[in-house]
């Protein structure tokens, strides 16, 4: 890997990280379905900018089935999920469950194509589950009753990009920038039937508004492009070791920003789920500092 796609990785993984925090600040005021499609518009329209700064037509209407399934699974439903999460749940946290998708992906692979799963696979996932049990248990302990629903919104979430991810393996052959882009329109029409129904809480600030912006352009449409150079320049395999980088920043950005604490369940309980993952994907350093072949993506 060269040194400008390893510092892509790493700005990455920082963008990603501190989606949650920007999802923290914000989701108390807006509320999960206002949030949301204010992401995922802001997303929808950046991307629409650069599509036409690169004479891009979008292909929205010649796959319209395929555009709605990602854009429920890979974005609207899980980005809804953490929102009402973040309402309750450490950025920290938030950024650990995440991180479980490769486990849920597996998972459902093994049902949905039959594929298998090796003793060690197995074991990543048993490994797994207790480590989220390790995290999550302290929050439940330390906030009570009513972090059991956002726990359970947090793992749906991971669970939705598990699903997204063995979709992908039949969907239709669309260019990775047309499938960022037109899973934004689709998730922008998902979620806009919820807002009567999920009202916004109070009038945002300016900083509450102000994370919301840098939630959609930043943390959704840029990354989505900086996400894609990566797989152009790495592989896709080695442009998905940015998941493991994802919950050290996520709890070093609730630690600097928020204020939250690092306790010794944050640790174990990170270290138990990333050491999981690593299992049932076979990922390795080896793998990720040995340079691929670059890969043309349109």
């Amino acid at each position: 890997m060269s040194t400008a796609s390893f510092l892509r990785l790493i700005c990455l993984a920082a963008i990603w990280g501190g989606s949650f925090i920007f999802m923290r600040i914000a989701a108390h005021t807006f509320g999960p379905a206002y949030l949301i499609e204010f992401r995922v518009g802001f997303a929808a329209i950046s991307l629409l900018l650069v599509s036409i700064y690169l004479k891009r037509r979008l292909p929205f209407f010649k796959h319209p089935r395929h555009f709605f399934t990602i854009g429920l699974f890979n974005t609207a439903l899980p980005f809804l999920f953490f929102a009402y999460a973040a309402q309750t749940l450490n950025a920290s946290t938030l950024a650990v469950l995440n991180s479980t998708a490769a486990i849920w992906g597996a998972l459902i692979g093994f049902f949905w194509h039959k594929t298998p799963l090796t003793p060690k696979a197995l074991f990543g996932m048993g490994l797994g589950v207790f480590g989220v049990a390790v995290l999550v248990g302290w929050d439940a302990v330390n906030i009570g009753e009513q972090a059991v629903w956002p726990i359970i919104a947090g793992i749906s979430a991971a669970c939705c990009y598990g699903i997204a991810t063995n979709y992908a393996k039949t969907a239709p052959q669309v260019a990775a920038f047309d499938n960022a882009h037109g899973n934004m329109w689709a998730a922008v029409l998902i979620v806009m039937p919820l807002l009567p129904f999920i009202p916004m809480r109070a009038a945002p600030s300016g900083y509450e508004m102000g994370s919301v912006l840098a939630l959609g352009v930043i943390c959704t449409a840029a990354a989505y492009l900086l996400y894609f150079k990566l797989i152009e320049d790495i592989s896709p395999a080695s442009a998905l070791s940015v998941t493991f980088l994802i919950p050290a920043f996520g709890i070093l950005w609730g630690y600097l920003i928020l204020d939250e604490p690092i306790g010794l369940n944050t640790v174990v309980g990170t270290t138990l789920v990333l050491s999981g993952t690593m299992l049932v994907t076979g990922f390795s350093i080896r793998n990720l500092l040995i340079k691929k072949p670059r890969t043309k993506v349109s």
